[in-house]
């Protein structure tokens, strides 16, 4: 793909080590990040907003752009021009992978929302709703139960099937957002320190789970999965008691303070629970435990214990993998006669840079037949709540998902993070495709169970 020319964009980098106006007070977008871009364009052809708009404004280049004008102070930050680009990106970190200079773009558009949070104060309706779904049922993981009883209730005893054949949902304009919502399992997982002892002789040391929010309660059998797959290799499984959400909700909507206030309650949760290693099995939740050493950095009483949190952290896939490697993985599986294709995460692909390790362990199984998609890394148009905050963009790169998923010709689509799931999902539903979707863990636990996946987690005992 042709780059556009970037002559109407700044060649020379502002050569002060800090900027004089523009952004104010904590999380600003860091100067030196900027002036590491170079404007070569190398990333236009891997932005989703860019390849479905071809915009320039809508371009990482174009972002930073945007960033340098505020903080040289011709720009406002309270410009809406900038609010929209900052927010329209799905800060799925894919020119982070590809940038030869290394600029750590997701870091700029992150603090660049802080910024415009703080200097365009909301209406009171949206500061009551962003209070009560961040620090409300984020905020704590009990009240994020109590949300997901109250939605397999809607789900479960009527009111969903009523507001469906009324066509109530699509009056309200609420169809599409309701289609996306997971079917809630009967049973949701409470982190409470429980321990799942190893399966069979070999004992491999023990792995703190992060149960997670959306994954312990809608992924509740996805977070089961995990755990047996893991004891089955070996591993001593502990959920530590006291954990929560892992705070990428409120980073991406520019509250850093509450994501902060999130991963000093997880550090402390899961300092004591005696792991060598905390897993994650969704990945927007384990790029998000892997940066809490930036996010704390300034903070004298917890920087040096985010950093050693942030070395122990793995996705789940990754032991696993290391285990394939050196010929000590469980390989007792029942052979699954599947064409299988992978969706890549956009948080484990870019932001973690994990993409062999779930195609090696698919590969593992004998009789599963990896093909890969095209455009396997574009983001699916998930990015957290995106696909609620903006639904237009989301369906275009969710419509493009479906498109390859398709012409790939697989049986199954596995992915390895809930929003993929839901927005794939919900995306080859649009198509009229019936391809089953999958979370990894799902995959290989039916693997080791002898059954067809095809089945669905929830059918698991």
């Amino acid at each position: 793909m042709d780059t556009p020319s970037a002559a109407a964009l700044p060649t020379d980098p502002t050569p002060a080590a800090t900027f004089p106006r523009g952004f104010t007070g904590p999380d600003q977008p860091d100067p030196a990040i900027l002036q590491r871009c170079i404007q070569c364009g190398l990333c236009l052809p891997h932005c989703p907003t860019y390849l479905e708009t071809q915009r320039e404004t809508s371009s990482p280049r174009g972002r930073i752009h945007l960033i340098r004008a505020v903080a040289e102070g011709h720009l406002d930050v309270a410009d809406p021009t900038f609010a929209a680009q900052m927010y329209e990106c799905l800060d799925c970190r894919a020119c982070e992978a590809v940038c030869p200079s290394g600029v750590a773009y997701g870091q700029l558009v992150e603090t660049a929302r802080a910024q415009i949070e703080r200097a365009r104060p909301r209406p009171a309706w949206q500061r009551a709703g962003r209070a009560l779904a961040l620090g409300g049922l984020f905020g704590a993981p009990g009240r994020f139960r109590l949300g997901g009883a109250a939605l397999r209730a809607y789900q479960r005893a009527g009111p969903r099937r009523l507001a469906r054949a009324t066509g109530a949902l699509r009056r309200l304009g609420l169809a599409e957002t309701e289609a996306l919502l997971p079917d809630l399992p009967p049973a949701f997982i409470a982190a409470r320190g429980q321990v799942y002892a190893p399966i069979g002789p070999t004992h491999r040391g023990r792995v703190a789970l992060l149960a997670g929010c959306v994954m312990s309660t809608a992924f509740a059998a996805t977070d089961r999965a995990t755990i047996r797959v893991l004891t089955l290799n070996g591993y001593e499984v502990i959920i530590p008691g006291g954990q929560g959400c892992c705070g990428a909700i409120t980073i991406h909507a520019g509250e850093p303070t509450r994501a902060r206030i999130l991963a000093r309650r997880n550090i402390a949760a899961f300092e004591s629970a005696g792991a060598e290693y905390v897993l994650a099995n969704a990945a927007g939740c384990g790029a998000t435990l892997k940066e809490y050493a930036r996010l704390l950095a300034d903070d004298p009483d917890w920087a040096e214990r985010a950093a050693a949190f942030t070395a122990r952290v793995r996705d789940a896939s990754e032991p696993l993998a290391d285990l394939l490697a050196a010929g000590d993985l469980n390989t007792a599986f029942t052979p699954l006669s599947l064409r299988v294709t992978y969706q890549e995460p956009c948080h484990l692909a870019h932001a973690q840079r994990i993409s062999r390790q779930p195609r090696q362990l698919l590969g593992a199984i004998p009789g599963v037949e990896v093909v890969d998609m095209a455009e396997p890394t574009l983001c699916c148009g998930s990015a957290g709540v995106y696909n609620l905050t903006h639904p237009t963009m989301a369906n275009r790169l969710g419509d493009r998902k479906a498109r390859h998923i398709a012409a790939a010709g697989a049986d199954v689509v596995v992915t390895a993070n809930p929003g993929c799931h839901l927005q794939v999902r919900a995306s080859l539903a649009r198509a009229g495709t019936a391809i089953p979707v999958l979370q990894l863990m799902d995959f290989l636990d039916a693997a080791y169970r002898g059954v067809d996946p095809r089945g669905g987690p929830e059918r698991a005992p």
